[in-house]
């Protein structure tokens, strides 16, 4: 699990029930209402048309088993990060969604600002702007700044961690402390021509297939759902020049149907200036995706694809992005500490003295050589290909 700061925070410490629901209404009605305003679909559009088209990766360093040890003070890498966005300038990417975490902010707000412009001046000199992610109810409930545990053997993204954790999720009185977190990291880099657009939320809501009992906030659904809103008007109010959005994510409904989807979900739709999306399905149902999302009359970006055993392959998928001018971000640039080659199964059955029949996520080996030099080739040709008609 992730630092101590949340060790042993479970389900009964959790439920607050109506006071703590109480309390949580009380203060968004309460917070500032100085947001700025969604962008109309013409705006969203302009800025869509001068971008090439938008390819790259989600990155953490092969360095870094989350993205807290990306990011701190005594585990940031620059000499690796420069190393290894040179690959993804060499196939053409223009992009890396990377993300950051409220804990560290908390930690050391100043030098995790001086990190993260460090950061984007590297990626600038590989013709890369990141899109950054400040929010994320993926994998371990349980979280803290401090030094990260190592890797679990054999198992996916295993040290991965929540922001903000399921302890600050479920107070209320953490909420001053994420609203001051994006309104200054925001309004550090809303004007910075060096990001791309800005992740509010990564996968809001996610219950992680119950592999957390006990450690997960109670009402996390209604928690987030609430605090998701407040985080697109905090990033608005702090003056963001880049887009804004949040990827839906669970699949089972057709996107297109407004009505028929969760509040989260509709949120998602109504807030996000662009509209992004994750995909780990094959091409047909990452195509009928595109096509439920077209019909809200915005950009489109998945951000995230690439489970090869499932048929999200970059053969399968990119050529379809490109087809349709839908920016492609494939999971994972290197391998590494969080292990993302390993399938999701791990969880249950670690791959300790085994090795996948296909790495699930991932372009490119520890030392910089590609898994499969064919899909380097085709990623390089697609992208030159765009180029060319543009």
């Amino acid at each position: 699990m992730g630092g101590g700061g949340d060790e042993g925070w479970g389900m009964s410490r959790l439920y607050r029930a109506a006071a703590v629901f109480l309390l949580t209404l009380l203060w968004f009605a309460a917070s500032s209402a100085d947001a700025g305003e969604l962008w109309s679909r013409d705006r969203a559009a302009a800025w869509y048309g001068a971008q090439r088209w938008i390819v790259g990766a989600n990155y953490v360093p092969a360095s870094a088993v989350n993205q807290i040890e990306m990011w701190r003070a005594d585990t940031f890498d620059p000499e690796r990060i420069d190393r290894e966005l040179g690959l993804a300038q060499d196939v053409g990417m223009n992009t890396v969604r990377v993300f950051l975490h409220d804990s560290l902010w908390q930690e050391d707000a100043p030098g995790l600002r001086r990190r993260i412009d460090i950061f984007l001046g590297i990626a600038a000199r590989h013709g890369v702007r990141p899109i950054l992610a400040l929010f994320d109810s993926c994998w371990n409930p349980v979280s803290a700044a401090g030094p990260q545990p190592p890797p679990v053997p054999g198992v996916h993204n295993s040290q991965w961690v929540q922001g903000p954790s399921a302890r600050a999720l479920a107070d209320p009185a953490e909420y001053g402390r994420l609203e001051r977190y994006v309104r200054d990291v925001v309004g550090a880099f809303g004007h910075d021509p060096r990001v791309l657009a800005w992740d509010i939320w990564n996968e809001p809501g996610n219950d992680n297939g119950k592999l957390f009992p006990g450690l997960e906030a109670a009402n996390k659904t209604e928690l987030t759902a609430a605090l998701l809103r407040q985080a697109f008007s905090w990033a608005r109010a702090a003056g963001a020049e880049q887009p804004l959005t949040s990827g839906l994510w669970q699949g089972g409904r057709d996107w297109s149907q407004l009505e028929a989807l969760s509040e989260i979900e509709r949120i998602q739709l109504e807030q996000s200036d662009i509209l992004s999306f994750h995909s780990y399905e094959g091409p047909k149902a990452f195509e009928a995706r595109i096509r439920q999302l077209t019909a809200y009359g915005r950009p489109i970006v998945c951000s995230e694809f690439l489970a090869r055993a499932a048929g999200s392959t970059v053969d399968a998928i990119l050529p379809i992005a490109q087809r349709l001018h839908v920016g492609a971000v494939n999971w994972g640039l290197v391998a590494g500490r969080t292990q993302t080659y390993l399938p999701w199964d791990s969880w249950r059955r670690p791959y300790v003295g085994r090795e996948p029949t296909d790495w699930q996520h991932d372009l490119f080996q520890a030392d910089g050589s590609p898994y499969r030099e064919s899909e380097v080739e085709l990623i390089r040709k697609l992208i030159a290909e765009s180029r060319a008609s543009q």
